[in-house]
């Protein structure tokens, strides 16, 4: 079983940056794909940023340009860069692993608050 741990969320004001990690209980190299949904209150859970095991990257269309995905191989980590942070920015955010028989896990979820 894999254990996600997400971290780094929290208040910003509108404007702002914050960073998110998420450490896999295991190699990163055991996953073909990693990312980051967030789900704002009232709505569905949406793709964020996703990374594949060669290094390419997708954004939803709302992001572009101001987070940037990562994988730290050393730390077993994903993290997502988040910034000039809005308000449409806020909710809870999840990191998500796939692994090669296309099984996926997610963490618990990291609250983001974005005041404007």
């Amino acid at each position: 079983q894999v254990q996600l741990v997400e971290s780094g969320g929290g208040l910003v004001q509108a404007g702002g940056s914050l960073r998110l990690s998420c450490a896999a209980s295991t190699s990163i190299f055991n996953f073909n794909a990693m990312g980051w949904y967030r789900q704002a209150p009232g709505k569905q859970r949406e793709l964020v940023a996703h990374i594949t095991s060669g290094g390419t990257t997708n954004y939803a269309d709302s992001v572009k340009g101001r987070f940037t995905i990562s994988r730290d191989n050393a730390k077993n980590s994903v993290d997502l860069q988040m910034n000039s942070l809005n308000p449409e920015d806020t909710g809870v955010y999840y990191c998500y692993v796939r692994d090669y028989t296309v099984r996926a896990y997610w963490g618990q979820g990291t609250q983001v608050t974005v005041s404007s």
